[in-house]
């Protein structure tokens, strides 16, 4: 037996339409969007969900580390493990994307052994690939207390062919619901001796992004599950109650869950206007100092945070060492760009002006509780709440 859905009430498909209806938003601004912006954005999005998964494993990386990585460029620091950790996850969740769109796609226990390999295959210690060969616990690293003790090995294998079994099947509830359930359930059934969470959090991208609404980058939770990693246990350690037992009630965590996609949404819809505003300053900004439009997706990259490098910038722009060179060195001198480091190692971050204009569109308004929402309207039909 594993954990089973809970019984929706009201409020529970009351919030589940104002998710709808943020895909059904999301999806006019992320489907073949002609905007140039569009991939930088998906890049951005993809590389935060990575840096947020990591980050619930201790595993911190920056933007430009991560980006680094998605693009295949040279390590910015030396090699190591967290470097390791983030690449074998870029791969494992583009790998969840090639599968999402994927009509002939067959979802089974192979499949998770095989992106488990993919995630955790730079350190053959973890086994990666293969269940974990014994028992397993859960221990909190600043009290060094056991917070979870997972099932017996022997129940692993019979457990996971249930959920394999249960993501295959056909639901009675919600897309959202389903996903929810699988990432509760491969996390308390810990199969893998490492990797368990990003496991659980690349399933439940996976599951969403199989009905092929949304591209999965714009349908992953990762990032807000990073920036709510506190709650985010608190919510798993109360469901479990310290142990695997399938038969207590899961209607808190599926409603937690709920409240993440429903906030990152917002997030994302947010962005969208925030980001539609600042290229269109951007453009603005080119036509003032005369330059080529070719420079705009590098100092949009830029305004959003992002460290450009002569490399990075030949591949955004499409233009050569010496083209991009000179570009650098035109926005240097504007003071659009602020150079740092020798030749080799030069980087360039945005100048006042990108960061002014950055601030400038950028919205601080604290994010919605849909649940609190949908108890505090009667009437959800009209503009979408909360952004």
């Amino acid at each position: 037996m594993i954990y089973t859905e809970p019984k929706l009430e009201s409020i529970d498909h009351q919030v589940l339409k104002l998710i709808d209806r943020q895909r059904s938003r999301l999806g006019t601004f992320t489907q073949h969007n002609p905007k140039r912006w569009m991939g930088s954005i998906r890049r951005r999005t993809f590389a935060r969900a990575i840096q947020g998964s990591n980050s619930i494993e201790g595993y911190n990386a920056s933007m430009d580390q991560v980006i680094a990585a998605i693009e295949g460029e040279p390590p910015i620091d030396e090699r190591n493990e967290i470097t390791m950790a983030i690449e074998g996850y870029r791969n494992a969740m583009t790998y969840v994307m090639q599968a999402a769109r994927d009509p002939y796609f067959d979802f089974s226990k192979q499949f998770l052994k095989s992106l488990h390999f993919m995630m955790i295959g730079f350190d053959m210690t973890k086994n990666p690939g293969q269940w974990r060969p014994g028992s397993i616990f859960v221990v909190n690293s600043k009290s060094g207390n056991v917070v979870y003790e997972a099932p017996d090995q022997e129940q692993v294998d019979p457990l996971i062919c249930e959920l394999v079994e249960y993501v295959r099947g056909k639901t009675r509830q919600h897309l959202y619901v389903k996903a929810a359930m699988a990432h509760l359930n491969l996390t308390m059934i810990h199969p893998f001796s490492d990797g368990n969470g990003r496991m659980a959090r690349a399933l439940q991208t996976l599951i969403i992004g199989l009905d092929g609404l949304l591209h999965p980058v714009f349908s992953s939770i990762e990032e807000w599950l990073g920036d709510n990693t506190e709650e985010y246990y608190s919510v798993l350690g109360e469901t479990g109650e310290g142990r695997w037992q399938p038969q207590r009630a899961a209607q808190k965590w599926m409603r937690f869950c709920l409240k993440a996609h429903y906030q990152q949404g917002s997030k994302l819809l947010r962005r969208m206007g925030e980001y539609e505003r600042l290229y269109a300053g951007i453009i603005e900004l080119i036509a003032q100092h005369g330059l080529h439009e070719r420079t705009a997706l590098p100092m949009f990259d830029a305004a959003l945070g992002l460290n450009l490098t002569n490399a990075r910038y030949q591949g955004d722009a499409q233009v050569t060492f010496h083209i991009a060179s000179r570009d650098l060195k035109k926005l240097s001198e504007l003071g659009l760009l602020d150079a740092q480091g020798e030749t080799r190692a030069r980087r360039y971050s945005a100048g006042p002006e990108l960061q002014a204009l950055r601030k400038k569109y950028r919205t601080q308004k604290p994010l919605v509780d849909p649940y609190e929402l949908a108890s505090s309207s009667g009437d959800l039909q009209g503009e979408l709440p909360g952004l």
